[in-house]
């Protein structure tokens, strides 16, 4: 798919008028920022200890291509249940990354400086999230929870399907809710779907981002040559020593509106969002995860 072009051309341009987020090391964007500009790698490497109460069985620990490196978020148990009118058994059966992202979505519309309840608007929400361990480890394991919950209710609890209708719900938002899943690309392609929404008039303010948490925190991976990851579990974007990434923990939201009525309205500013792209490699590249170097010209 290809969908290329500038947003100059028909004058509607597109604000960030707020943002909410945390990371590793980092419980908001002001301490993200932060970390970026003192240069803080934020990646963890675990201790024999961490690793073997975490799961990790003794044979994998000894394996030399296994990297002892992963990404720790701070405080994924906690959710604030009852400000969302959630009762202590459903919070517990839902995804920690549903959770997070709403109280992340709340943050950012305050950040933006709108109560959602309060708006006359349509307020559209677009995002994704990571594969749900939560459910496997922690829900499908515990025949007790599973013998007192209903089947649909923690498939509405924890299914992918979900994350964006929950914050509509939750939040009384009346705009488009879109559940985008475009693997590495989930969140700029859900910030690229909240653009042409507001520029064709679906929505007036728009939600866009991802979440992704791992369900269980403290564990490393093993490396395998040819793939992705990195072999010594540090992560080199943009430099010629990269040698893979690393997988990690976070949530991301921005909040978008139509430049020239957040210019009217008097929003803050942050960054305005001149055009974007998208497309797919398709099958002429070295492997399935190997970036194809024309088509990323192209798109760009």
């Amino acid at each position: 798919m290809n969908n290329s072009g500038s947003f100059e051309r028909t004058g509607l341009e597109i604000a960030i008028i707020g943002m909410a987020g945390i990371f590793p090391d980092a419980q908001n964007i002001e301490e993200f920022w932060q970390n970026l500009q003192d240069g803080k790698e934020s990646i963890r490497f675990f201790t024999d200890e961490e690793l073997k109460s975490s799961g990790v069985d003794l044979s994998i620990l000894n394996n030399p291509n296994y990297v002892r490196a992963g990404s720790v978020l701070k405080d994924v148990e906690s959710f604030d249940a009852s400000f969302f009118g959630f009762n202590p058994r459903d919070a517990e059966i839902i995804d920690p990354q549903q959770r997070i992202f709403l109280e992340s979505a709340w943050q950012a519309l305050e950040s933006a400086g709108y109560d959602s309840k309060q708006y006359k608007g349509l307020i559209g929400v677009y995002a994704g999230m990571g594969i749900n361990n939560y459910y496997l480890i922690n829900l499908f394991s515990n025949q007790n929870i599973r013998n007192s919950i209903d089947t649909q209710q923690l498939i509405f609890a924890n299914d992918k399907d979900f994350l964006t209708t929950r914050v509509s719900y939750k939040l009384e938002l009346e705009g488009p809710s879109l559940d985008v899943q475009t693997a590495c690309s989930t969140s700029l392609v859900a910030v690229h779907l909240a653009c042409r929404s507001l520029l064709g008039g679906e929505c007036d303010l728009a939600l866009a981002g991802g979440v992704k948490i791992a369900a269980s925190q403290k564990t490393g991976y093993s490396y395998q040559e040819g793939g992705i990851l990195s072999p010594d579990g540090h992560c080199r974007a943009f430099d010629a020593k990269g040698q893979g990434t690393i997988f990690g923990s976070g949530v991301g939201i921005v909040v978008l509106k139509r430049l020239e009525e957040a210019l009217a309205d008097g929003d803050s500013i942050h960054a305005v969002i001149k055009g974007s792209a998208i497309n797919n490699d398709g099958a002429l590249k070295v492997s399935y995860t190997a970036p194809r170097i024309d088509t990323q010209a192209k798109v760009i």
